[in-house]
């Protein structure tokens, strides 16, 4: 019974990944209707967030301030830091690129596991099994037609992307314990709006909000914002939690 409640999570899990793998073409589209990379989140984000009050318990916040912080980071490390360096990264780099180094967080993860948990393992299977799961990946995002071309900004980003992710997963394993899942995700998505503001400062809206209802932009949107981000954070961080 427990071997088949694992491969159910991990089927789940790879589910999820793939629907993600599926969010850099949709935000290269917004991108290419002129949506900037602070604005793609924003919208992302604040529809995620408006659902998840549906479903959410009314606690407005954690149990205690130090909790409260973790998921302010929680909030920055997997929303507004990470979708912000890895949007950006797609602005100017291939998309090939950005897809292949963000999948090297689960192998991020692992090593930062190990570090801050130092009574864990690291076991020759996981470890094997990582590499093997990024070859993979490589195989199938460049399927045969391999172009170097190296940005490295664009790149340098994206990897700071995938150090964002692993951090996020740490800090989920660490909240998971306390909270449930939903209201979790729910400050997740919270902290993600709050902190992405900044960026305004400094590139203001700019985008002609009557044009959201345009089809391809909002089906677009609402793919990011509903499967993308609230159906899919919350079977993420369930996962995360096993």
């Amino acid at each position: 019974m427990n071997a088949m409640k694992n491969y159910t999570y991990h089927l789940v899990a790879v589910l999820t990944v793939g629907i993600w793998g599926l969010t850099f073409i949709s935000t290269k589209v917004l991108i290419g209707h002129g949506l900037s990379p602070q604005e793609i989140f924003l919208l992302r984000f604040l529809i995620a967030y408006m659902g998840i009050w549906l479903i959410s318990p009314r606690k407005l916040f954690a149990d205690n301030w130090k909790d409260e912080f973790w998921m302010f980071l929680g909030g920055m490390t997997g929303g507004s830091f990470y979708f912000f360096t890895e949007n950006t990264a797609l602005e100017i780099t291939l998309a090939t690129n950005v897809s292949f180094i963000v999948c090297t967080a689960p192998l991020l993860t692992t090593i930062l596991s190990l570090w801050v948990y130092k009574k864990e393992k690291a076991a020759r299977g996981l470890m094997a099994g990582s590499l093997l799961a990024l070859v993979g990946v490589a195989l199938v995002v460049y399927n045969g037609s391999f172009v170097l071309k190296i940005s490295p900004l664009g790149d340098f980003l994206t990897l700071l992307a995938a150090f964002s992710w692993a951090f996020y997963s740490l800090i989920m394993r660490k909240m998971s314990n306390r909270y449930s899942i939903i209201f979790i995700t729910r400050k997740i998505f919270f902290y993600g709006v709050l902190t992405i503001l900044p960026a305004f400062l400094v590139h203001p809206w700019q985008f002609d909000i009557t044009r959201l209802l345009e089809p391809a932009i909002l089906f677009n949107l609402l793919f990011l914002g509903v499967l993308a981000s609230l159906i899919c954070f919350v079977v993420w961080n369930v996962v995360l939690k096993q």
